[in-house]
Parts: structure tokens; C-alpha cells; sequence
């Protein structure tokens, strides 16, 4: 009785050594290149961001002292920020200049978005002339703006309310409009980028719930109640967490158009953790300060894809 001949590697299903190699090495080979391209990224962002994130981390736990070794404290420095009369009003100011800023440059952002969205071809100029507050740096933003903002009565936006029959403000010189004149400036900075975002949102919306409301009688205001609206909730959740991460690490606009007066009325948790850290030289201090912002960026965030994740279930 003759015997048996084993398969041979490759037939009927059975892949040879060979061609499995051949199989594994174009896979290893499009990771590796995934991974190199990604690895100069990834080196700066270690040595730039995660690095000095986690030395903030340990430096909160402790009274830096320069020369003379860093003494631990514990949670003391935490303690001092959530305690503290300064940082109380600091944080308070921030949620105010986040939930403004935030609220205002959505709604803004949306009205143009509304008013720009189309296919005409002049569109592209007005859409680039309103995006260049985004694109511009912010030294020279608020350097306009405090021009605008000069408190005599002959400057640019003091003349235009005499025209109306009010009289010059102060705006950046007196603590009852100081914060607000700096949010005016962040909502006008932000809604351009919202607006492009909304843009790109509108594009998605299905037409054929246009014209299903426009035969049902629908009026203008109903279509975008129950068509537009509804159907930007995503493009909602992104500028919401975008935006009011924006508003809690503002920090530039204060920095040049107040430093935090007149007499801390626009003081934000950013510009008090660089003076305590940088000018006063308590560095544990500030860097618990620093991370308090950061545990508040991250609640934020996880709050906001928490709701959205429970809204896509439902």
C-alpha cells in the first residue's frame, strides 16, 4: 500500500514560509515608516510639553528652593491655591472670561458662518477677509485694540459713542469694564475660527431636509430650529470643548493689553501663576497653580465627550 505523500506548503490554503514572510514584511515595513515620520514629533513633544508637564507635576509637591534643594510640602501649595483670596478671584475671573468668550465667539461664529455659507464665488474673499483676526499675531491685535480702546474722548470707538450720545468710557482703565473689554477682544478673535468650523459643518447638513421643511411650509426660522441646529450638534461639542479650553488658558491678551489691572480686576489664574512663579519666584506655588488648570482643561474635556458619547446612545 503506498504511502501517503504530507501536504506541500502552499496548497489548498496552506501558505508557504516564504510568502507569510512576504505577507508580515510589508506590514512591518509601512509601520516603521509610520513611526519614523511620526518620531521627530514625538521627540519635541517629549522633551518640550511631557517632560516639563511632569516636572510642573513634581515641583507642585514641593517648595522649590534654587541652590538649596527643594523641601516637600505636600499638598500646601494646592491648599494655598484653593485658599488664597488672590487665586480665588483669578480662577473666578477666568470662568468669567471662558464661559463669555466661549458663549460669544459660538454665536458670532454661527450668524457668519450663516450669512457666508454658499457657493458664490465672491465668498472666498469675504470669508478670508473675516478669517484674518485668527491668523493675525496676538501683539499686534491688542495693539489695535488699544488704540481703539483709548480712553479720551476723541478716540476711535469713544467718538462713536458720542455719536449716540454716550459718554467716553474708560474701557481698559476701570475695573467695571476692564473684563469685559478683554473678552470683546477674545470673541472677536475667535468667532472667524468658529465660523470656518461652522462652515464646514453647514456643508454636511443634508439638503433634502431643506427641501422636505420648505414643502411642509416650514418658515426660515423653523428650518434652522429643526433642520440646522439639530444637525450641528458634533460641530457644537467640538467648538464648545475647543473654545472654552481657549477661554480658560487665556493668557496673552491680558498679559499685553492689562497685566491683570487695573487693580486685579482682569487678573486670570495664567498671568497670577507667571507672576508667582517668574517674579515673585514661588515655584511650587505656581506650578500647582498650573496644574489645577490643567485638571480643570482635562474635567472639561472628559465632561464634554461624556455628554456627547450619552446623546449618540440615545
Amino acid at each position: 500500500m503506498a504511502a501517503i505523500a504530507p501536504p506541500r506548503a502552499g496548497v489548498r490554503g496552506t501558505p508557504a514560509p516564504a510568502s507569510r514572510s512576504r505577507r508580515r514584511r510589508p506590514r512591518f515595513r509601512g509601520s516603521f515608516v509610520a513611526w519614523a515620520f511620526l518620531a521627530p514629533a514625538l521627540i519635541l513633544f517629549t522633551l518640550f510639553k511631557f517632560v516639563p508637564m511632569a516636572r510642573a507635576i513634581e515641583m507642585s509637591f514641593y517648595e522649590v528652593r534654587p541652590y538649596l534643594g527643594d523641601r516637600w510640602v505636600g499638598a500646601e501649595n494646592y491648599h494655598e491655591v484653593v485658599t488664597n483670596d488672590a487665586f480665588l478671584s483669578a480662577i473666578w475671573h477666568t470662568v468669567l472670561l471662558a464661559v463669555g468668550q466661549t458663549s460669544g465667539s459660538i454665536v458670532i461664529g454661527l450668524i457668519l458662518a450663516l450669512l457666508l455659507e454658499g457657493q458664490a464665488k465672491h465668498l472666498w474673499f469675504v470669508r478670508t477677509a473675516v478669517f484674518l483676526p485668527t491668523v493675525a499675531a496676538m501683539a499686534v491685535v491688542a495693539e489695535v485694540w488699544r488704540i481703539l480702546y483709548y480712553p479720551a474722548s476723541d478716540g476711535a470707538l469713544n467718538s462713536i459713542l458720542g455719536w449716540v450720545g454716550l459718554g467716553p468710557s474708560q474701557f481698559l482703565n476701570s475695573q467695571d469694564t476692564s473684563l469685559g473689554s478683554v473678552m470683546a477682544v477674545g470673541i472677536w478673535r475667535g468667532a472667524p475660527y468658529d465660523m470656518m468650523i461652522f462652515i464646514a459643518g453647514l456643508a454636511g447638513v443634508d439638503r433634502a431636509l431643506y427641501e422636505a421643511a420648505s414643502v411642509d411650509g416650514a418658515s426660515g426660522w423653523r428650518r434652522l430650529w429643526h433642520v440646522t441646529l439639530p444637525s450641528l450638534r458634533p460641530v457644537f461639542a467640538i467648538l464648545f470643548t475647543l473654545a472654552a479650553i481657549r477661554g480658560m488658558r487665556v493668557f496673552t491678551e491680558i498679559f499685553l493689553l492689562t497685566n491683570g489691572g487695573p487693580n486685579g480686576s482682569t487678573e486670570v489664574l495664567m498671568t497670577l501663576t507667571y507672576k508667582v512663579g517668574l517674579e515673585r519666584n514661588e515655584l511650587g506655588i505656581a506650578a500647582a497653580g498650573s496644574v489645577v488648570l490643567l485638571l480643570a482643561t482635562v474635567v472639561l474635556t472628559l465632561a464634554v465627550q461624556l455628554v456627547r458619547s450619552r446623546r449618540t446612545e440615545r
